[in-house]
């Protein structure tokens, strides 16, 4: 199937790293152009070089997105190069363990700050753009939004606010015929991830305990299966799919885990 994303700019925020750089190098085989933003500079031109050594093409913009006054200049420096934004990919973050019996209020709202409050800034700055292009916003999330894990409230929290902002932006701006959906990711095989396996004794084991749980083939979710169903969800494919909370996982969260 052609998505028809040849030639189209797109950001991902978080695009080195994990599930955002699997994005990223899917849209760069699409013949899009991925705009990579992230904070981590070597980071960031790792990613860069990647895709280019693979043939692809690919700009980048070094923001602290916790900075609202960064992420205007990562999206103005994206507009200056090409004139115009075809999509947003809302993915950076992390889950950062604050609780609530042992968290303290100042933590959770940095939680937020880190985890959703850039979602908005980003969608705000590049809209006017979008909404000359008929663009699309996709918001990444978590299974933590609709499961809860435990330990986890400005993570849990950021994700529910992920969930209700791409059904009202959805709603907001049909108008302008932009569509925005969310991909909700459960157990998925990241950097990130691993590492925080390597906690454990004995991480194999750990692993495993993990993946009996997914019902479907019981492994983790791929990178690049994250990035298929984004791909088609930012594309003029799926034209008419807006305000859809889709859960690329595998059935961890809704499928009886007991089979």
């Amino acid at each position: 199937m052609d998505l028809k994303l040849k030639d189209k700019v797109i950001i991902v925020t978080g695009g080195s790293k994990g599930i955002g750089n699997g994005i990223c190098n899917l849209l760069a085989q699409e013949g899009a152009i991925p705009v990579i933003v992230g904070r981590t500079e070597s980071d960031v031109l790792e990613a860069v070089k990647t895709i280019k050594d693979n043939g692809g093409r690919v700009f980048h913009a070094i923001a602290e997105l916790t900075n609202k006054e960064e992420c205007k200049q990562a999206v103005e420096k994206v507009i200056k190069e090409f004139g115009r934004i075809d999509g947003l990919v809302n993915n950076a973050g992390v889950n950062d363990g604050v609780g609530l019996e042992f968290g303290n209020y100042d933590d959770f709202m940095r939680s937020i700050q880190r985890n959703v409050a850039h979602y908005y800034a980003m969608a705000q700055y590049a809209l006017p753009e979008l909404k000359k292009s008929k663009g699309a916003i996709i918001n990444i999330g978590s299974k933590t939004s609709v499961t809860g894990q435990g330990g986890t409230s400005g993570y849990a929290a950021a994700n529910g606010a992920r969930n209700a902002l791409t059904r009202e932006w959805a709603l907001e701006l049909l108008p302008y015929r932009i569509r925005v959906n969310a991909v909700i990711v459960a157990e998925c095989d990241t950097p990130q991830y691993a590492s925080w396996l390597k906690t454990f004794p004995n991480p194999e084991e750990r692993l495993a305990e993990i993946t009996k749980n997914i019902p479907l083939e019981n492994r983790m979710t791929t990178t690049a299966e994250i990035a298929n169903t984004v791909a088609f969800l930012v594309s003029e494919v799926s034209s008419h799919t807006t305000g859809q909370l889709v859960f690329v996982d595998g059935g961890y969260t809704h499928l009886d885990r007991a089979l």
